[in-house]
């Protein structure tokens, strides 16, 4: 009788953890497309090695939250009314990432409108990380028992580093949009230490060859 009652409130996990692979998907789809829409201009070779290494930064960040957002997806066990609006919130903002890159990016916008792209998009891309922290605090709150303790603690860590992570993207609008560093603005160079150190933790604490139950930052 009791599992009779648990089904229904497991019922809704399988569609939005599906939505949000639909969204990631096109959000990446998205960023591909772009590399093909040449608007009839010729291309020279540093134009086709610019277009690939914006595609990959779009890429690095969209499958970076993707694999902390499945971790966490996988953890919790039943979607309450603050998972299911927070999932949504998310894939709204995942949704837009590629956009609002492209128009920071974009050659032909004036600088003020890149800039204020740029402000746009440091937003929406802190939020990504605080919503995530947001998942991984549910997870290891101990009352709730989701998981045990070792597994609690890394969610803990995750939601921590999650939340200073956020809020490094957030200090990138402090650096004026005409600061350069290496010929780079120095905002999306800033935007790009979240992967950065994700990747770093990832590959120290989980090594080529050597499985993984969860996937946490």
């Amino acid at each position: 009788m009791s599992s009779q009652t648990a089904k229904p409130s497991r019922r809704p996990r399988p569609r939005i953890e599906s939505l949000s692979d639909l969204i990631y998907g096109l959000s990446l789809s998205i960023g591909a497309i772009s590399l093909v829409i040449t608007n009839g201009q010729a291309s020279s070779v540093s134009d086709i090695n610019l277009n690939i290494v914006e595609f990959l930064s779009v890429f690095l960040i969209l499958i970076t939250s993707w694999i902390i957002y499945t971790g966490d997806m996988s953890v919790l066990p039943i979607e309450t009314r603050l998972v299911t609006f927070l999932n949504i919130v998310l894939l709204m903002l995942v949704a837009t990432i590629p956009y609002l890159f492209d128009q920071v990016v974009a050659k032909s916008n004036p600088a003020p409108v890149q800039d204020y792209a740029s402000i746009l998009f440091t937003a929406d891309y802190a939020l990504t990380l605080i919503i995530m922290a947001i998942f991984a605090h549910i997870i290891a709150q101990e009352e709730k028992q989701l998981v045990d303790g070792p597994i609690m603690i890394r969610f803990r860590r995750s939601r921590n580093t999650l939340l200073v992570l956020s809020g490094v993207v957030v200090v990138s609008v402090v650096a004026p949009w005409n600061l350069f560093f290496l010929g780079v603005h120095v905002r999306p160079i800033i935007w790009f230490v979240p992967i950065i150190i994700f990747w770093f933790n990832r590959m120290r604490s989980k090594p080529f060859g050597v499985p993984s139950s969860h996937s946490t930052a």
